[in-house]
């Protein structure tokens, strides 16, 4: 359990150091902040902007609200502004499509549930062999 602790522990600076370095990297204009915009960062934590296929499909996908890419911060994170005006549209986008998004790809809490569950049958294989083996637990 201890493990565990210390895992979400360093997951959880991992956050708080990647919000305090978007802080640090993102700069707006006057103009953007007393302009027509608004703005969003989109995160993979699985690094999926690093392949490019992936990271056009994301672009093409943000595209129909009306974002453009502003940065890619990293293989894990995107900045991309829009019109405030694009807002009146939002209702016409296609069903299933979130505008406001900020997260690509499997979730922090989706990625520790996969992983929890990995490590339930890795340790229900091993009881299996020990008692196919031993004939007993």
């Amino acid at each position: 359990m201890g493990g565990a602790h210390v895992a979400a522990h360093y997951a959880a600076e991992q956050k708080k150091q990647h919000n305090l370095e978007e802080e640090a990297m993102t700069r707006y204009t006057a103009e953007d902040l007393n302009g027509d915009w608004e703005f969003k960062i989109i995160r993979s934590i699985t690094s999926a902007f690093k392949r490019p296929d992936v990271l056009q499909n994301v672009l093409e996908e943000e595209r129909l609200g009306g974002w453009e890419l502003v940065e890619k911060f990293d293989d894990g994170r995107l900045r991309l502004k829009r019109p405030k005006s694009a807002r009146q549209d939002d209702p016409m986008l296609p069903a299933g499509y979130d505008p406001y998004r900020t997260q690509y790809g499997i979730s922090e809490g989706g990625l520790a549930l996969w992983i929890v569950l990995g490590i339930g049958i890795a340790i229900a294989l091993v009881m299996g062999t020990v008692f196919l083996i031993t004939g007993s637990l």
